[in-house]
């Protein structure tokens, strides 16, 4: 993917709140699932899955022109649990995915299931969000992750890229605090929106986020071309993640890290040589220990 990557880390100081460009940033596949929910009218949840789709696809998030086929892609599934009235309980699912340089692969970015998503919904409402006012936890979510989305996907081209997206979903965790909602706040749960927005904007995790730039941009994009100096950045960024598990070993994000790259790592591991495969499995099974045998099976040669 030609990236204008320079030309973007120039933008980044003022990229949030201008909208005059009109570049939609997001190609977000939506699914609202209604299966466990019997007996209901349907039309709701019709009206749901696309008043979500233009609000991740249509609105402008950032000043950054995007092509159309630099948009980002994921998927966001809603699965219903519940429904009284106009309250909706369910789980909410975002997978990111990122193009890596010169390949048809995209590599995954991000994959995170939500498991406390209560909102209001009536049938046809528009979808109102303002960064600094709550006005729905439905708004406050799907903004949250888009912004959250936007910061792993600059980090990943840029050192720190992402700040200020991160910076934005700071300002909707403080606003989201202020209602009775769960999933925003400290004491609610160790793994919800709070958290995921506090490991990105806590200085003390920044080697996380240093692995996010490297592991990608020096890694995965370079591969293609120079395949071994790629993998060298590779298994050289696993280091940041040790160094950060190491001083807080339940840390969210990096449990969202080894389920989103799990597969990945296997992969990239999977060949290569007998040092370079015993270094990163050490690092591997260290940071996600309850799959500590999976990777331990790249050193027998098993895939």
């Amino acid at each position: 993917m030609k990236r204008k990557i320079c030309v973007l880390l120039i933008l980044l100081c003022s990229l949030v709140g201008f909208d005059s460009l009109k570049a939609q940033e997001f190609n977000i596949e939506v699914t609202v699932s209604s299966a466990r929910v019997e007996g209901t009218d349907q039309r709701a949840f019709e009206s749901l899955k696309e008043g979500i789709l233009n609000f991740m696809n249509n609105r402008v998030w950032t000043n950054v022109k995007f092509e159309p086929e630099e948009r980002i892609e994921g998927a966001i599934v809603v699965n219903v649990t519940k429904k009284e009235g106009n309250i909706i309980e369910s789980e909410l699912n975002v997978a990111l995915r990122r193009p890596t340089y010169k390949t048809n692969y995209n590599t995954p970015l991000f994959n995170y299931v939500d498991d406390d998503f209560v909102f209001e919904y009536i049938e046809s409402q528009p979808l109102d969000f303002s960064e600094n006012t709550y006005m729905s936890n439905l708004t406050s979510t799907l903004a949250f992750y888009a912004y959250y989305s936007l910061g792993l996907y600059f980090d990943s081209f840029g050192l720190y890229g992402g700040d200020p997206f991160f910076k934005v979903t700071d300002q909707i965790v403080t606003a989201a605090q202020s209602a009775d909602e769960s999933g925003w706040k400290a004491f609610d749960d160790k793994k919800n929106r709070y958290w995921l927005n506090e490991n990105m904007n806590n200085a003390t995790y920044k080697p996380i986020r240093q692995f996010m730039y490297e592991y990608h941009r020096l890694g995965l994009d370079v591969m293609s071309t120079k395949q071994n100096e790629g993998k060298a950045a590779i298994t050289k960024s696993l280091e940041y993640l040790k160094q950060t598990y190491s001083e807080r070993p339940n840390l969210l994000f990096i449990q969202v890290l080894n389920d989103t790259k799990r597969s990945e790592w296997k992969s990239i591991y999977s060949e290569g040589t007998q040092q370079e495969k015993t270094k990163a499995v050490n690092i591997l099974r260290e940071i996600d220990p309850s799959h500590a045998s999976e990777y331990e099976e790249l050193l027998s040669g098993r895939k």
